[in-house]
């Protein structure tokens, strides 16, 4: 493993050992996912819930915000239960380091792994760097705890896979990739499980990241792993040159699991929010050919306006959930309506800063005041 990057933080402790390969829990030996990750994305939290136990996928082009939305998970869990993993497989030393700064700075760094197999580590050590992530998130899982897995990514994984059948003459398939490939990642994920409260009840929730071309969902890799996990979040290019960050496509996006995870008071506030802002996409793509609305559909466009406006958030700067919450009831209440979009980013950024490791009460009480003004109340 690549040593580069975090050889400063110390080695770990190795309190016990296990295999790399092993079988995936059994069905009568798993437990319903019911608990919630809270991720502290509110696109994510009240539209895709996640739910401890579950596999979900993150998939998008190249360098739109894949590992941001991974890490700003990891970062919300810094006040839960929850220890978390972060595997790199065949990224670059640059972006591991830009990782590991976000966790330690913003989040709870005592309660994370980061195992790093980069792009100049040997083919067989990217290989084998999920599984060892795997089997360390296992020992979490079946002392009872519960444990957060990120594999960034398993497009970078597979091409190593390929890498290494190729040069031991295995017969190649679709994109020169073995026939093996989808049992690769399927054993793999499997693992990610919430087991019975006769084995413990710990979970294991797994965020597997995968790479596409051009947006292209249907490659080989994408559409396995989309067919593997139990939902996916997709990023698109062009809302985040558009400036929607995190890009989440809401049409393409979808979580197996969803509601069934979601917090009672979130999936109350969150009520029709899917809904409205798909009808918002529709209309607003009606409205471009020209014409002028009336006044309800004026109403719409700019109800629409003010979600697209909550569902923009800052890096590395997740909400909790009374956070959510409260912006979700000021929605449906009616009290964001006047706000524009830019005045809106300056009242909801400062709220989530006030919550970030390191910051003091003085500055807290000065941003309050700003967003106090920017809402009217003052």
């Amino acid at each position: 493993m690549e040593r580069g990057a975090c050889q400063h933080r110390g080695r770990a402790q190795r309190p016990a050992q296990g295999p790399i390969e092993r079988p995936a829990p059994s069905i009568i030996e798993r437990d319903l996912v019911t608990e919630p990750v809270q991720t502290g994305i509110i696109a994510v939290d009240t539209l895709f819930a996640l739910g401890r136990g579950q596999r979900e996928l993150i998939v998008g082009d190249h360098a739109t915000g894949k590992t941001t939305l991974a890490i700003d998970t990891m970062i919300a869990q810094r006040s839960s239960d929850m220890i978390c993993l972060y595997v790199a497989v065949g990224q670059k030393t640059s972006s591991v380091r830009r990782a590991i700064d976000a966790l330690t700075s913003q989040g709870n760094f005592a309660r994370c792994i980061v195992m790093v197999a980069g792009s100049a580590s040997a083919p067989g050590l990217q290989w084998i760097a999920p599984y060892a992530g795997m089997t360390m998130a296992e020992h979490f899982r079946d002392t009872g705890q519960h444990a957060l897995i990120v594999i960034d990514d398993l497009s970078k994984h597979a091409a190593t896979h390929r890498e290494i059948a190729l040069l031991t003459r295995q017969s190649p398939g679709r994109e020169a990739y073995p026939g093996d490939v989808f049992y690769l990642h399927a054993r793999l994920l499997e693992r990610a499980a919430k087991l019975s409260p006769a084995k413990g009840g710990g979970s294991l929730t797994a965020l597997p990241i995968a790479e596409t071309d051009s947006g292209n969902l249907s490659a080989y890799i994408p559409t396995n792993l989309i067919s593997i996990t139990d939902g996916q979040i997709v990023l698109d290019a062009a809302l985040f040159h558009q400036g929607q960050k995190p890009a989440v496509d809401v049409g393409l996006s979808v979580s197996r699991v969803g509601g069934k995870t979601q917090a009672p008071v979130l999936r109350k506030a969150a009520g029709t929010l899917r809904l409205d802002y798909a009808q918002f996409l529709e209309l607003e793509v009606f409205t471009r050919f020209g014409g002028m609305p009336d006044g309800h559909v004026r109403d719409q466009l700019r109800r629409g306006e003010c979600i697209r406006a909550i569902l923009r958030q800052p890096q590395h700067q997740p909400l909790r959930l009374i956070d959510e919450v409260a912006l979700l009831s000021a929605l449906h209440a009616g009290l964001l309506d006047t706000l524009s979009t830019r005045d809106f980013a300056d009242a909801v950024a400062p709220r989530a800063a006030c919550h970030a490791p390191g910051t003091g009460a003085s500055t807290c009480a000065s941003l309050s005041g700003r967003t106090a003004r920017l809402c009217g109340r003052e």
